[in-house]
């Protein structure tokens, strides 16, 4: 094993390059997919006829395939239709995709969390159908699914390592440029690159709890 060589600065830098693209790819599919899986869940548990049932088939298709074969799907089987995207997008629309199906019934199981009193309550006081679900159950749901989707957002961050497959520039990918130079770095790079992702990964869990904390 070779710390010294593995731990140069130019290969330091070259990690921390592919860890921003890591970070990059990570971040707008959380946005993107939490915003699909909000409209989503809200759909699936307003039971709207005929939408809700599309949805939830969608939903249950897409959460039982493997994302690795998402990720081929939109880099490989995409251009064949005529949309070609380049290996950033096609990372990320894979994950948007995934998550945005295992987000949506966390947010669905959040709404059907929130007691059924609570909704008469609002309903009996005046308030209409849209009303209730914006002003009494979206924010009380949100509040418990706290924890279920910050849990998600980190396998998110570490499912981006499954890029390296289209040889996205990410982390994972960096890594393997690196220890295909010397074998001797191979631990060393493992181990810093293990480093990277559990620092980010910790502090989302330790926000998630603060949360969870605050909220109690």
């Amino acid at each position: 094993m070779d710390f010294t060589g593995a731990y140069a600065p130019s290969h330091l830098t070259f990690l921390l390059e592919g860890f921003l693209v890591t970070l990059q790819v990570a971040f707008l599919s959380i946005v993107f997919s939490f915003t699909i899986a909000i409209i989503v869940g809200v759909v699936r548990y307003a039971k709207i006829p005929g939408v809700s049932q599309v949805l939830g088939t969608i939903v249950e298709l897409i959460r039982n395939l493997p994302l690795l074969l998402i990720i081929f799907f939109t880099y490989f089987a995409l251009p064949e239709v005529g949309i070609k995207l380049d290996k950033f997008w096609a990372a990320v629309l894979a994950l948007v995709i995934f998550e945005a199906a295992m987000l949506s019934e966390i947010v669905r199981s959040g709404l059907n969390s929130v007691e059924k009193g609570q909704i008469e309550a609002a309903r009996s006081s005046g308030l209409n159908y849209v009303q209730t679900l914006w002003h009494v159950v979206l924010p009380q749901a949100l509040r418990r699914m706290v924890p279920p989707i910050v849990s998600q957002f980190i396998s998110l961050l570490k499912d981006t390592s499954l890029a390296v497959v289209i040889a996205l520039p990410e982390l994972m990918n960096h890594a393997q440029i690196i220890n295909g130079r010397n074998v001797n770095y191979v631990i060393p790079t493992f181990l810093m690159v293990a480093v990277m992702y559990f620092v980010v990964n910790y502090a989302l869990s330790v926000v998630s709890k603060r949360l969870e904390n605050k909220h109690a």
